[in-house]
């Protein structure tokens, strides 16, 4: 009988490719990590590992092993998932990885409508960077995901993960009033701001990624003033006149006085979606979490921007 530990240890090293990539995901040590992996070989009677260099490498055996290891897996989450629904109420434990943004603005909400509709539902939070958290989800350490994809950013499928999307929202770039974009936005382009300081996500971010992109695009290298994952903190930094900043619809809809919110002529948009392990979007309660997200997102009325700035490098 194969062991189900040993074998997602098999499939996360096929995913990881080093053991002690390996024992940080899982937690365990690396002599941990090859133990079982040790085990596994005489469960199957086969050579999994073969040395490679100073590392290892996976047998044909054991990449079959690990390919079928994802059903297996897959499998399980159902079942555990058929088995909360029947039940028959909506509660245990929901742990969530998101990062920063989604938090501000959703989770508080979020929070209010599963407290009303399942009591009996606990549900913790956590601030992760979006690759990060997935690979918590597939360790095991979340429950749900909440991710955001940009535009030229697009994210292949992840095997054994069940991806949702739920909300599509504009990209706004946010100015000090004192830059007067409203008055002139018919002559104006992203490239007449390569003068201004700017405020702008981590650069191994998805936001940061793509704002930076954005902004080559326009014929510039910004000038980063701040680089922080904080968009609350990016647009202090325009109201008191030290930045520009790209800001999503979520959080220039609570903007500050003091900051224009321009939209983009080629009306980027971001999209936010929810991850879960393959099987277990059929659970009451990961699914009674997704809608709550959904829900609070579709509470907030579109913010509409004072200007519009046409772009330099985009139609």
């Amino acid at each position: 009988m194969l062991n189900v530990n040993r074998l997602r240890i098999l499939r996360e090293l096929s995913r990881r490719g080093t053991l002690a990539e390996v024992a940080r995901a899982l937690n365990y040590t690396p002599s941990a990590v090859s133990q079982q992996l040790s085990a596994l070989e005489r469960e199957v009677g086969m050579t999994l590992l073969e040395p490679s260099g100073r590392r290892v490498r996976l047998t044909g055996p054991a990449m079959l092993l690990a390919e079928r290891a994802d059903l297996i897996l897959e499998q399980m989450e159902l079942a555990e998932a058929d088995l909360q629904n029947l039940a028959g109420t909506t509660s245990g434990l929901v742990r969530v990885g998101s990062f920063q943004s989604a938090l501000i603005e959703l989770a508080p909400a979020a929070l209010t409508l599963l407290s009303q509709r399942h009591p009996h539902l606990v549900v913790e939070l956590c601030h992760r960077e979006v690759d990060e958290a997935r690979d918590g989800l597939l360790a095991h350490d979340f429950d749900i995901v909440l991710g955001e994809e940009f535009p030229g950013g697009e994210q292949p499928p992840t095997a054994g993960v069940h991806r949702q999307d739920f909300h599509s929202e504009p990209l706004h770039l946010a100015l000090p009033d004192s830059e007067r974009v409203g008055d002139r936005a018919g002559s104006t382009t992203l490239s007449d701001l390569r003068h201004c300081g700017w405020a702008l996500d981590l650069q191994q971010s998805r936001m940061g990624a793509w704002a930076r992109q954005k902004c080559r695009e326009a014929g510039f290298e910004p000038r980063v003033v701040c680089e922080s994952p904080d968009p609350l903190l990016m647009l202090q930094l325009v109201r008191s006149g030290h930045a520009a900043a790209f800001i999503p619809a979520l959080i220039t809809q609570a903007r500050f006085g003091g900051v224009e919110v321009v939209a983009l002529a080629s009306e980027p948009h971001r999209t936010l979606y929810t991850e879960v392990r393959a099987g277990r979007q059929e659970g009451a309660a990961i699914a009674a979490v997704q809608k709550a997200f959904a829900d609070a997102v579709a509470a907030h009325a579109s913010a509409v921007p004072t200007a519009v700035l046409a772009s330099a490098a985009l139609p």
